[in-house]
């Protein structure tokens, strides 16, 4: 069935219904980070509790939550091509909070795992519908800065679950701030479900193309072997084992680096994360923008090249005696690395079609948390251990630095395949089309 342009509404006109929307998204997105990283402020705690190991703490930030992630989004990626995106959403959020809260009824760490198997259920259903949602009310002339304002949800819910996780922590313990971080989040599904409205599927869509949804083999094939798609998805993977092991392990590096409480360092850590992760996506997004309107094999370049550009404040930060200097440096190696997702994101959205939207987000997550999550932070765990001995407490910042140091060179150069791709593929000449 052929797409056909739908005449303009209350959603094509700039600052109308769509900002809200995105707003929503953007909120979304907020919660579900905050909901999954707040463990990272309460690790030490919950170390302490339950007599962990780095390695052990690795694979409940990791695998426990990445395992059932990727298998939930298919499913889900699958019926958000088809159904209600909202719904999903809506449905999803209500599920994690639930989850998140659970996890402060955990006797050690195997009711832990199963409760942050739930988180990651949840958390897993809701990611392709929104980016599908957000490609089909924004044109792709604005989707990179749509994406932009979208990824400043990661950065408020990584500082709000750092700041919050850890003054609930220290008023309560680490058992209510699961529980008080996870509740509030079943109002927002609520506001979702009742105040946002589906928009047309493929509405930005080029004249004439074809909005069936193919069956699932054809689908998976034909993402499998869209170069450029398979080359941000994987890119985006490698790469976003810095975000992952910034936001899991730092709040750990700073207890074990200086004398502060974990109320302190959620706070100030926090704080950095926001100052650092709001202005970048946001001139992330702009900046792609506008390299694009020159040449869209920026949408690849720009994430390979700032991939690399953010280790070099993170060494800085992580070799530090001063705790000013550690977060200073932290926030800009922080703020370089965000600017890079809304390039990685809208070239997603732009280089399938949008039958096939939110499966191609499935499978991009598929690799971010296969690789980014849980080879990435059981990587860091492990290697903290094995290095403990030489390098005492020290160790995890050696670790969290080797791992990223490695993921930005490899990333630079999946990136800069993935640029070489976009000409042969008929990427460029789609672009110029739509």
């Amino acid at each position: 069935m052929a797409s056909t342009r739908v005449p303009t509404t209350e959603v094509d006109k700039p600052g109308a219904y769509r900002w809200y929307v995105l707003a929503l998204l953007t909120a979304t997105s907020a919660f579900s980070v905050a909901d999954r990283l707040v463990f990272g402020i309460l690790v030490e705690d919950i170390k302490a509790d339950f007599a962990l190991s780095d390695f052990e703490l690795g694979l409940l930030g990791g695998l426990a939550f990445s395992l059932v992630y990727v298998l939930a989004g298919f499913p889900a990626a699958r019926l958000a091509d088809r159904s209600t995106r909202k719904n999903i959403v809506a449905a999803a959020i209500g599920f994690w909070s639930l989850m998140t809260a659970a996890c402060g009824l955990a006797t050690g760490f195997w009711t832990l795992f199963l409760a942050r198997t739930g988180v990651g259920v949840g958390e897993g259903c809701s990611g392709p519908s929104s980016q599908s949602l957000v490609a089909d009310y924004f044109s792709r002339a604005e989707l990179a800065k749509a994406m932009g304002y979208l990824t400043i949800g990661a950065s408020m819910g990584t500082a709000g679950g750092l700041i919050i996780g850890g003054q609930l922590a220290e008023i309560f313990d680490w058992r209510w701030a699961f529980i008080l971080m996870g509740l509030p989040g079943l109002l927002l599904g609520g506001v979702i479900y009742l105040t946002v409205r589906e928009a047309p599927r493929g509405r930005y869509a080029p004249p004439g193309t074809d909005m069936a949804q193919l069956p699932l083999g054809r689908t998976i094939i034909s993402l499998l072997t869209n170069r450029v798609f398979m080359g941000l998805a994987l890119g985006w993977a490698v790469q976003i084992m810095i975000g992952y092991g910034l936001a899991f392990w730092m709040a750990a590096v700073m207890l074990r680096a200086f004398p502060i409480s974990t109320g302190d360092v959620g706070l100030y850590l926090g704080f950095t994360f926001f100052l650092g992760g709001i202005p970048g996506p946001i001139l992330g997004g702009y900046v792609t923008h506008w390299l694009c309107l020159r040449d869209e094999r920026w949408r690849a370049w720009l994430p390979g090249v700032v991939s690399l550009g953010c280790v070099i404040p993170l060494a800085l930060s992580l070799t530090s005696g001063s705790f000013a200097a550690f977060l200073g440096w932290f926030g800009v190696a922080y703020g370089i690395y965000v600017a890079s997702q809304a390039g990685i994101m809208s070239g997603i959205q732009a280089s399938v079609e949008p039958a096939s939207r939110g499966f191609a987000v499935a499978i991009a997550l598929f690799f971010n948390n296969l690789i980014g999550q849980t080879l990435g932070l059981g990587v860091i765990g492990a290697l903290s251990d094995g290095l403990a001995t030489a390098y005492g407490t020290s160790a995890l910042a050696v670790a969290v630095f080797g791992v990223c140091l490695v993921s930005g060179i490899a990333s630079l150069a999946i990136f800069a395949w993935t640029a070489a791709q976009m000409g042969p593929s008929g990427y460029l000449e789609k672009m110029r089309v739509g």
